[in-house]
């Protein structure tokens, strides 16, 4: 009895083990009683149902001054911040605009909503986030913007973006929305571009449910933005009531970043360099990421051929948040709707390998991140097994070990 019961705990969770986690992954948002008691103001005040109450502009406020610019807009998502900076920034029928091939979708279907035609180019072999030295074949008469956004703790080397966008007159976009309070090349994320946009959704590190912002210097961006989404009323609007949620979350922001990329740091350590699992690395100087994903790169011949997505299983069964990333753009879009620049073999290499850590985890303790590596060694030590049921059943656990 004793010798079956140390055997089914040591079988991953898919395979009718005990999980690493039995609780399951952290939730977010968090229970924060600075949450709780800016609700209870704005119930208090009568200002959360307010067409024009006061935390909107307190909210415009804190974001233009952490980010040194003139003009804020909020709205109800990151990306109906970006198509409201696109139509401000004049792009319409017949543009172009370029954005990495390993991008959010919200993006790509962005320049299809005002008309303009994506340009893909491909992502750095490290860190899969745009590699500017693709930049240059893809811009032509006809490019009109370039969305450059940081993902997975990888960053887009804005100076040099912005060298080549500048010499050549073209607009940048920089998306922000997995970054917020993050240092890129010594300045705060969402500054570089001509544009920055964040993102409020319920799963951001800075989380409203949903929301979103875009920041500018440009005053003509804004007139146009404003002029197409003022419909007698605000047509994309965020209210008064998530602006108060909001705004409390800011005060903590650097020490939770902090907090993040301490334990990334621990975690980078554990990994070593035979785990299988390597994460995204940086090559811009005087960058600290934001961590709202923990990107890593996925070798399935570590895991006796384990598919990414199979492994992503059986971590989430184990109560490890790790999932698959995001599908590559030219992979889930017929080829009549975008044009793409070279081969983008790093980024159909990100479409297969990329795999994410939800941030919540990332605030706790040693032991927590002791857990992650735990579950771990215990799906590699059972990958062929977990190869072989899933090839049998057609699917991935959890599984009676009567199977």
């Amino acid at each position: 009895m004793e010798n079956h019961e140390r055997t089914v705990t040591d079988l991953p969770a898919v395979l009718g083990g005990k999980p690493i986690r039995p609780g399951g992954p952290p939730d977010w948002p968090p229970d924060d009683p600075a949450i709780v008691a800016a609700l209870q103001r704005a119930v208090a005040e009568r200002t959360w149902g307010k067409y024009r109450g006061p935390h909107c502009g307190q909210l415009s406020e804190r974001l233009a001054k952490d980010h040194r610019c003139e003009h804020v807009i909020l709205c109800c998502s990151g990306t109906a911040a970006i198509e409201l900076a696109l139509r401000g920034l004049k792009v319409d029928s017949g543009d172009e605009v370029v954005l990495a091939a390993y991008d959010f979708k919200g993006n790509f279907q962005d320049v299809l909503a005002v008309g303009a035609t994506p340009v893909l180019v491909d992502v750095d072999w490290e860190n899969w986030n745009m590699d500017p030295s693709r930049l240059q074949a893809a811009l032509g008469p006809a490019t009109k913007a370039i969305i450059a956004t940081h993902l997975h703790g990888g960053v887009v080397p804005m100076s040099a973006v912005m060298q080549i966008a500048r010499a050549r007159q073209v607009p940048v976009i920089e998306d922000a929305c997995q970054m917020p309070g993050a240092i890129i090349e010594g300045r705060t994320a969402g500054t570089w571009g001509d544009v920055g946009i964040h993102s409020f959704g319920g799963s951001k590190l800075l989380s409203a449910g949903r929301g979103g912002a875009l920041l500018t210097n440009d005053a003509d961006v804004v007139q146009r933005a404003r002029l197409y989404s003022q419909r007698g009323n605000e047509a994309y609007p965020l209210s008064e009531l998530q602006a108060a949620v909001l705004i409390p979350q800011f005060e903590r922001l650097d020490e939770r970043n902090a907090r993040r990329a301490e334990n990334v740091a621990r975690l980078c350590a554990l990994l070593g360099s035979q785990s299988g699992l390597t994460p995204f690395r940086n090559s811009a100087a005087e960058s600290s990421p934001g961590f709202y994903k923990f990107g890593l790169q996925y070798e399935p011949a570590l895991f006796d051929g384990l598919s990414r997505d199979d492994f992503a299983a059986a971590m989430r069964a184990e109560g490890i948040a790790i999932d698959p990333g995001f599908r590559a753009l030219h992979t889930t879009h017929s080829r009549r709707r975008y044009r793409s620049v070279g081969e983008l073999t790093n980024a159909a290499d990100a479409d297969q390998h990329v795999l994410v850590l939800h941030h919540p985890v990332l605030l706790g303790e040693q032991a927590d991140m002791d857990q992650i590596i735990a579950a771990l060694d215990k799906v590699r030590r059972h990958a062929t097994m977990i190869r072989e049921q899933t090839q049998a059943t057609g699917r991935t656990g959890p599984w009676s070990r009567d199977e």
